[in-house]
């Protein structure tokens, strides 16, 4: 047989593919948005602001579910918080609480535990230096700043050997509300609670809110559990609080701690809560509300989708005569659709790296503003807002250049 391959130049010669390309097609589709003016400008601002707006959303979501679950975490990952509750609905007489708890014997029964306290609040008027006002009586144990993380401003914490001594620690608040300018609360100061006078050996600092723990210790007076018998009649304990060893053992220690709890106190309802579960349970609403912002987003980024569609069938619309005359020297329906697809390709991406630069910025800002400790990068956030806005120029950008693919050239050429 003879030899038909084409000789080496003929091959070399040869194009490796029909029409333009890639290079020159994306300089043709910069030069024709160029040549579109304002029009191109508000088209490309729309994708702007729309992936601007998804970026900078799902960032500010990512960072406020950051600063809550930090928050949250500062107040006791590692706590847990039993309380202590009447049966409901039982009909009997009702039950005696005991006034306290040997806190050594649930030492030795759960060891995991590195500190807990009982908890005897009651509200009462109390008064100091000639002034009364409302005040929240704790009575607890010894271990309880171990289990808060409580902090001095001056003076000293209760102990086991304050147990039937009138001493007292003042909270944040209430040593302000009766602080006077010439005359601040000093250690040594007595209150008047009932028919005694209880001293003041403490003053804590601010802890802030803690809604894990059931009273707040900025707004209340600590006293000595077994002295809160002397403005009680009948103290009960309602809550216990407890400070696990590491916080992956809680899971572990709440059935046991419940189940003590049920021992010495039988009849009683006892509902042992587990920090970890709050804290998943904010997390997911975190993350379901960061999600609604960027759905939120998105709806403005359709909107700039609707602007690169407008734009583009206008721009086909005006180049009816141009599609004509490259059909005519040989253009095929895929050179014509791809020329316009590549247009509006590139005005959205354009749009979507100016507005994830935007949103970025304004997402800093925010987090700025508001205080909060610093700024992360959400790592769902610039993929997500650049490929959408991408895929939203795409997509609105398929039926003109399908349009502009179907028309004949002499048609085209006529009508123009």
């Amino acid at each position: 047989m003879s030899d038909l391959r084409l000789p080496a130049a003929v091959r070399v010669s040869q194009p490796s593919r029909y029409g333009m390309p890639w290079l020159q097609l994306l300089l043709e589709s910069l030069d024709n948005l160029r040549l579109l003016g304002r029009r191109a400008v508000l088209a490309l601002l729309g994708i702007a602001v729309g992936c601007a707006a998804v970026v900078a959303l799902l960032n500010i979501g990512y960072n406020a579910e950051r600063e809550a679950m930090s928050i949250f975490r500062g107040m006791g990952s590692e706590l847990l918080v039993a309380n202590i509750q009447q049966p409901v609905g039982s009909g009997r007489k009702p039950l005696v609480a005991p006034a306290d708890l040997d806190i050594d014997a649930l030492h030795q029964r759960i060891p995991e535990i590195d500190a807990a306290s009982a908890l005897v609040p009651s509200n009462t008027q109390a008064r100091l230096n000639g002034r009364t006002a409302a005040a929240t009586l704790v009575g607890s144990g010894a271990e309880l700043p171990s289990v808060l993380r409580l902090q001095l401003e001056q003076g000293r914490f209760l102990s086991r050997f304050d147990a039937q001594s009138t001493y007292a620690v003042l909270g944040a608040n209430v040593a302000a509300q009766w602080a006077q300018p010439d005359r601040p609360v000093l250690l040594g100061d007595r209150i008047q609670i009932g028919g005694y006078l209880f001293e003041i050996v403490g003053i804590l600092r601010p802890q802030g809110p803690n809604p894990i723990i059931p009273v707040s210790v900025d707004d209340a007076i600590l006293l000595p559990i077994t002295g809160m018998r002397r403005v009680i009649s009948f103290p009960q304990i309602t809550g216990v609080a407890v400070r696990s060893r590491s916080g992956e053992e809680l899971d572990r220690i709440a059935p046991r701690l419940q189940a003590w709890l049920s021992e010495k106190m039988p009849g009683f309802e006892v509902n042992v809560q587990v920090p970890q579960q709050l804290l998943e349970g904010i997390e997911q609403q975190s993350r379901l509300f960061s999600w609604l912002l960027a759905g939120l987003g998105g709806i403005s980024l359709l909107v700039g989708g609707v602007g690169v569609m407008n734009v583009m069938v206008m721009n086909v619309s005006e180049r009816r005569r141009e599609i004509g005359v490259r059909m005519a020297l040989g253009a095929r329906p895929r050179d014509i659709a791809m020329l316009f697809l590549l247009e509006a390709i590139v005005l959205a991406t354009v749009g979507a790296l100016l507005g994830a630069a935007a949103g970025l910025a304004a997402a800093w800002l925010f987090v700025w503003f508001s205080g909060w400790s610093d700024f992360a990068l959400s790592a769902a956030a610039l993929p997500l807002g650049i490929g959408s806005a991408i895929v939203i120029g795409l997509f609105f950008g398929l039926s003109p250049a399908l349009a502009a693919s179907r028309l004949e050239p002499v048609e085209a050429l006529r009508d123009a």
